[in-house]
Protein backbone atom coordinates (compact mmCIF):
# COMPACT_ATOMS: atom_id res chain seq x y z
CA UNK A 1 0.00 0.00 0.00
CA UNK A 2 1.14 3.50 -0.47
CA UNK A 3 2.49 5.41 1.94
CA UNK A 4 3.18 9.27 2.85
CA UNK A 5 5.72 11.01 4.92
CA UNK A 6 3.08 12.59 8.04
CA UNK A 7 4.19 16.19 8.21
CA UNK A 8 7.62 17.16 10.26
CA UNK A 9 6.84 14.09 12.06
CA UNK A 10 9.02 11.95 9.72
CA UNK A 11 6.61 9.26 9.89
CA UNK A 12 6.05 7.01 6.90
CA UNK A 13 2.27 6.14 6.84
CA UNK A 14 -0.18 3.80 4.92
CA UNK A 15 -2.77 6.34 2.71
CA UNK A 16 -5.47 4.03 4.38
CA UNK A 17 -5.27 4.13 7.96
CA UNK A 18 -7.71 2.18 10.82
CA UNK A 19 -9.80 3.91 12.64
CA UNK A 20 -10.63 2.26 15.92
CA UNK A 21 -13.73 3.66 17.32
CA UNK A 22 -16.07 0.75 15.71
CA UNK A 23 -14.74 -1.08 18.08
CA UNK A 24 -15.79 0.93 21.10
CA UNK A 25 -18.83 -1.33 21.91
CA UNK A 26 -22.04 -0.45 22.89
CA UNK A 27 -21.65 2.39 25.93
CA UNK A 28 -20.86 4.81 24.28
CA UNK A 29 -22.34 7.08 21.35
CA UNK A 30 -24.55 3.80 20.84
CA UNK A 31 -22.20 1.70 19.75
CA UNK A 32 -22.97 -1.75 18.21
CA UNK A 33 -22.28 -5.32 20.65
CA UNK A 34 -18.81 -6.43 19.84
CA UNK A 35 -17.10 -9.49 20.87
CA UNK A 36 -13.61 -10.36 21.81
CA UNK A 37 -13.23 -12.45 19.46
CA UNK A 38 -14.68 -9.70 16.98
CA UNK A 39 -12.37 -6.96 18.12
CA UNK A 40 -9.23 -9.34 18.00
CA UNK A 41 -10.24 -10.40 14.58
CA UNK A 42 -10.17 -6.93 13.09
CA UNK A 43 -7.37 -5.23 14.63
CA UNK A 44 -4.87 -8.19 13.61
CA UNK A 45 -6.48 -8.13 9.78
CA UNK A 46 -5.41 -4.53 9.77
CA UNK A 47 -2.58 -5.54 10.42
CA UNK A 48 -1.68 -8.24 8.54
CA UNK A 49 -3.39 -6.07 5.41
CA UNK A 50 -0.51 -4.11 5.79
CA UNK A 51 -2.18 -0.72 7.26
CA UNK A 52 0.46 0.47 9.84
CA UNK A 53 -1.60 3.88 11.72
CA UNK A 54 -4.24 2.80 14.09
CA UNK A 55 -6.13 5.98 15.41
CA UNK A 56 -8.10 5.43 19.03
CA UNK A 57 -9.29 8.08 21.82
CA UNK A 58 -9.60 7.57 25.74
CA UNK A 59 -13.24 7.88 25.50
CA UNK A 60 -13.79 5.38 22.49
CA UNK A 61 -15.35 3.26 25.16
CA UNK A 62 -13.10 -0.32 25.05
CA UNK A 63 -11.46 0.61 21.67
CA UNK A 64 -7.65 1.02 24.04
CA UNK A 65 -8.35 -1.99 25.72
CA UNK A 66 -8.81 -4.08 22.88
CA UNK A 67 -5.81 -2.51 21.28
CA UNK A 68 -3.57 -3.39 24.53
CA UNK A 69 -5.05 -6.48 24.88
CA UNK A 70 -4.92 -8.10 21.00
CA UNK A 71 -2.09 -6.26 19.54
CA UNK A 72 0.10 -5.23 21.57
CA UNK A 73 2.59 -7.87 21.01
CA UNK A 74 2.82 -6.92 17.51
CA UNK A 75 3.24 -2.93 18.98
CA UNK A 76 6.60 -2.89 16.67
CA UNK A 77 4.62 -2.93 13.32
CA UNK A 78 1.93 0.12 14.15
CA UNK A 79 2.15 4.05 14.73
CA UNK A 80 -0.26 4.53 17.50
CA UNK A 81 -2.57 7.47 17.93
CA UNK A 82 -4.65 8.68 20.65
CA UNK A 83 -6.45 11.64 22.01
CA UNK A 84 -6.91 13.53 25.28
CA UNK A 85 -8.69 15.78 27.62
CA UNK A 86 -11.37 13.17 27.68
CA UNK A 87 -13.50 11.97 30.62
CA UNK A 88 -15.92 9.09 30.83
CA UNK A 89 -18.87 8.43 33.58
CA UNK A 90 -20.71 5.58 34.55
CA UNK A 91 -24.09 6.30 34.04
CA UNK A 92 -25.20 2.49 34.68
CA UNK A 93 -26.25 1.59 31.02
CA UNK A 94 -24.23 3.90 29.33
CA UNK A 95 -21.06 5.93 29.37
CA UNK A 96 -21.13 9.63 29.21
CA UNK A 97 -18.59 11.59 27.42
CA UNK A 98 -17.22 15.18 28.25
CA UNK A 99 -14.03 16.74 28.23
CA UNK A 100 -12.26 18.77 31.58
CA UNK A 101 -8.97 20.31 29.39
CA UNK A 102 -6.66 20.89 32.71
CA UNK A 103 -3.33 19.41 33.47
CA UNK A 104 -4.45 17.22 35.70
CA UNK A 105 -6.80 15.29 33.26
CA UNK A 106 -4.26 15.14 30.34
CA UNK A 107 -1.87 13.52 32.89
CA UNK A 108 -4.56 11.19 33.90
CA UNK A 109 -5.62 10.45 30.01
CA UNK A 110 -1.67 9.60 28.99
CA UNK A 111 -0.83 7.17 32.01
CA UNK A 112 -4.64 5.66 31.30
CA UNK A 113 -4.05 5.14 27.87
CA UNK A 114 -0.39 3.91 28.18
CA UNK A 115 -1.92 1.37 30.86
CA UNK A 116 -4.68 0.02 28.95
CA UNK A 117 -2.90 -0.16 25.08
CA UNK A 118 0.13 -1.85 27.09
CA UNK A 119 3.11 0.03 26.05
CA UNK A 120 5.53 2.97 26.83
CA UNK A 121 4.82 5.19 24.66
CA UNK A 122 2.46 7.07 21.80
CA UNK A 123 3.40 8.26 18.46
CA UNK A 124 0.63 11.17 17.92
CA UNK A 125 -0.89 12.09 20.72
CA UNK A 126 -4.24 14.30 20.21
CA UNK A 127 -5.97 17.16 21.48
CA UNK A 128 -9.48 15.95 21.08
CA UNK A 129 -11.76 18.87 19.73
CA UNK A 130 -11.40 21.93 22.18
CA UNK A 131 -11.54 25.59 21.81
CA UNK A 132 -8.84 27.68 21.53
CA UNK A 133 -10.29 29.34 24.24
CA UNK A 134 -9.85 26.08 25.99
CA UNK A 135 -6.46 25.09 25.28
CA UNK A 136 -5.02 28.74 25.73
CA UNK A 137 -6.67 28.88 29.57
CA UNK A 138 -5.47 25.35 29.95
CA UNK A 139 -2.06 25.77 28.76
CA UNK A 140 -2.82 22.64 26.60
CA UNK A 141 0.00 22.68 24.58
CA UNK A 142 2.72 23.64 27.08
CA UNK A 143 1.36 20.46 28.70
CA UNK A 144 1.37 18.61 25.76
CA UNK A 145 5.34 19.59 24.95
CA UNK A 146 5.65 18.74 29.06
CA UNK A 147 4.54 15.45 28.61
CA UNK A 148 6.10 14.71 25.22
CA UNK A 149 9.40 15.35 26.93
CA UNK A 150 9.27 12.55 29.45
CA UNK A 151 9.28 10.02 25.98
CA UNK A 152 5.36 8.90 26.63
CA UNK A 153 4.73 11.06 23.73
CA UNK A 154 6.80 11.30 20.21
CA UNK A 155 4.62 14.04 18.41
CA UNK A 156 1.37 16.27 19.59
CA UNK A 157 -1.95 16.77 17.34
CA UNK A 158 -5.29 18.21 17.79
CA UNK A 159 -8.18 16.79 16.47
CA UNK A 160 -10.09 20.12 15.48
CA UNK A 161 -12.93 21.80 13.09
CA UNK A 162 -13.91 24.50 12.10
CA UNK A 163 -14.91 27.41 13.62
CA UNK A 164 -12.51 26.31 15.76
CA UNK A 165 -9.64 25.50 13.24
CA UNK A 166 -8.30 28.69 12.21
CA UNK A 167 -6.08 29.71 15.74
CA UNK A 168 -4.77 26.03 15.80
CA UNK A 169 -3.03 26.38 12.39
CA UNK A 170 -1.44 29.96 13.12
CA UNK A 171 -0.14 28.77 16.09
CA UNK A 172 2.27 26.77 14.33
CA UNK A 173 2.73 24.29 17.25
CA UNK A 174 1.39 20.76 16.28
CA UNK A 175 2.60 17.95 14.69
CA UNK A 176 -0.80 16.72 13.02
CA UNK A 177 -4.15 17.91 12.39
CA UNK A 178 -6.82 15.29 12.34
CA UNK A 179 -9.85 17.04 10.08
CA UNK A 180 -13.34 15.68 8.52
CA UNK A 181 -12.73 15.60 4.84
CA UNK A 182 -14.79 14.14 2.00
CA UNK A 183 -16.92 14.78 -1.60
CA UNK A 184 -20.09 15.02 0.58
CA UNK A 185 -18.25 17.09 3.60
CA UNK A 186 -15.86 19.64 1.40
CA UNK A 187 -15.79 22.38 4.35
CA UNK A 188 -12.12 21.65 5.34
CA UNK A 189 -10.80 21.34 1.43
CA UNK A 190 -8.72 24.72 1.49
CA UNK A 191 -7.93 24.86 5.34
CA UNK A 192 -6.56 20.97 4.71
CA UNK A 193 -3.98 22.50 2.38
CA UNK A 194 -3.88 25.40 4.69
CA UNK A 195 -2.71 23.30 7.91
CA UNK A 196 -0.26 21.42 5.89
CA UNK A 197 1.64 24.46 4.87
CA UNK A 198 2.49 24.79 8.73
CA UNK A 199 4.46 21.53 8.17
CA UNK A 200 1.72 19.07 9.91
CA UNK A 201 0.66 15.62 8.91
CA UNK A 202 -2.82 16.08 7.68
CA UNK A 203 -5.02 12.88 9.02
CA UNK A 204 -8.84 12.73 7.43
CA UNK A 205 -11.35 11.35 9.31
CA UNK A 206 -15.09 11.00 7.97
CA UNK A 207 -13.03 9.80 4.31
CA UNK A 208 -15.88 7.45 3.26
CA UNK A 209 -18.59 9.98 5.34
CA UNK A 210 -19.52 6.71 7.45
CA UNK A 211 -20.57 4.45 4.27
CA UNK A 212 -23.14 4.81 2.09
CA UNK A 213 -26.79 5.03 3.93
CA UNK A 214 -28.23 1.05 4.30
CA UNK A 215 -24.85 -0.54 3.55
CA UNK A 216 -22.43 2.14 5.88
CA UNK A 217 -23.83 4.04 8.56
CA UNK A 218 -23.60 7.18 6.51
CA UNK A 219 -27.06 9.67 7.58
CA UNK A 220 -28.98 10.02 4.71
CA UNK A 221 -28.94 13.89 5.01
CA UNK A 222 -25.17 13.99 4.96
CA UNK A 223 -25.40 11.86 1.42
CA UNK A 224 -28.32 13.88 -0.27
CA UNK A 225 -25.49 15.93 -2.03
CA UNK A 226 -24.52 12.95 -4.06
CA UNK A 227 -27.73 12.45 -5.59
CA UNK A 228 -28.11 16.16 -5.96
CA UNK A 229 -24.95 16.21 -8.05
CA UNK A 230 -25.20 13.24 -9.88
CA UNK A 231 -22.10 11.32 -9.21
CA UNK A 232 -22.92 7.83 -10.30
CA UNK A 233 -22.20 9.25 -13.64
CA UNK A 234 -18.52 9.18 -12.45
CA UNK A 235 -18.38 5.80 -11.05
CA UNK A 236 -16.06 3.65 -13.12
CA UNK A 237 -17.43 0.11 -14.18
CA UNK A 238 -17.85 -1.99 -10.42
CA UNK A 239 -17.40 0.91 -8.62
CA UNK A 240 -19.53 1.55 -5.18
CA UNK A 241 -20.24 4.73 -3.94
CA UNK A 242 -18.21 4.49 -0.67
CA UNK A 243 -14.97 3.27 -2.41
CA UNK A 244 -15.21 6.51 -4.85
CA UNK A 245 -15.70 8.24 -1.99
CA UNK A 246 -12.51 7.02 -0.38
CA UNK A 247 -10.80 7.65 -3.58
CA UNK A 248 -11.92 10.76 -3.71
CA UNK A 249 -10.35 11.61 -0.43
CA UNK A 250 -7.25 10.28 -1.71
CA UNK A 251 -7.25 12.36 -4.14
CA UNK A 252 -6.72 15.64 -1.75
CA UNK A 253 -3.03 16.78 -2.62
CA UNK A 254 -2.50 18.05 1.02
CA UNK A 255 -3.76 15.13 2.67
CA UNK A 256 -1.33 12.36 4.39
CA UNK A 257 -3.67 9.44 5.57
CA UNK A 258 -7.36 9.04 6.33
CA UNK A 259 -9.04 6.89 8.87
CA UNK A 260 -11.58 4.48 7.95
CA UNK A 261 -13.14 2.28 10.81
CA UNK A 262 -15.09 -1.18 10.27
CA UNK A 263 -15.31 -3.79 12.32
CA UNK A 264 -16.69 -5.93 10.01
CA UNK A 265 -13.22 -8.13 8.07
CA UNK A 266 -15.49 -8.15 5.00
CA UNK A 267 -15.48 -4.17 4.57
CA UNK A 268 -11.94 -3.65 5.41
CA UNK A 269 -11.19 -5.82 2.42
CA UNK A 270 -13.72 -3.81 0.13
CA UNK A 271 -11.87 -0.23 1.69
CA UNK A 272 -7.93 -1.83 0.86
CA UNK A 273 -9.15 -2.78 -2.61
CA UNK A 274 -10.30 0.99 -3.15
CA UNK A 275 -7.23 2.39 -1.30
CA UNK A 276 -4.85 0.73 -3.23
CA UNK A 277 -6.16 2.06 -7.17
CA UNK A 278 -5.43 4.80 -5.16
CA UNK A 279 -6.96 8.96 -5.94
CA UNK A 280 -9.40 9.57 -8.85
CA UNK A 281 -8.07 10.11 -12.55
CA UNK A 282 -7.53 13.72 -12.01
CA UNK A 283 -11.01 14.46 -14.72
CA UNK A 284 -12.64 12.56 -12.84
CA UNK A 285 -11.58 14.79 -8.85
CA UNK A 286 -11.93 18.08 -11.05
CA UNK A 287 -15.80 17.14 -12.24
CA UNK A 288 -16.73 15.50 -9.00
CA UNK A 289 -15.45 18.82 -7.57
CA UNK A 290 -17.51 20.71 -10.07
CA UNK A 291 -20.71 19.61 -9.77
CA UNK A 292 -20.14 19.57 -5.97
CA UNK A 293 -19.89 23.32 -6.12
CA UNK A 294 -22.76 23.72 -8.14
CA UNK A 295 -24.92 22.28 -5.63
CA UNK A 296 -23.34 24.35 -3.05
CA UNK A 297 -21.49 21.56 -1.54
CA UNK A 298 -18.10 23.81 -1.79
CA UNK A 299 -14.95 24.21 1.02
CA UNK A 300 -14.82 27.24 3.56
CA UNK A 301 -12.92 29.96 2.12
CA UNK A 302 -9.47 30.08 4.11
CA UNK A 303 -8.35 33.20 6.20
Amino acid sequence: MDKATLGRTGLQVTKLSYGAMEIRGPRVWSGRPLEDADADRILNAVLDSGINLIDTSYDYGRSEEFIGRFISHRRDEFILATKCGCCVTDRGDHDETSHIWTRDNLLHNIDTSLQRMKTDYIDVWQLHGPTPQQAEEGALVDVLKEIQATGKVRYIGVSSYLPNLPPFVDWGTFDTFQLPYSAVEREHEDWITKAAGTGAGIIVRGGVGQGEPGIGRGSEDRWSAWEQAKLDDLLAHGENRTGFLLRFTLSHPSMTTTIVGTKNPVHLVENLRYAELGPLPKDVYEEAKKRLDAIGRTPVGVV
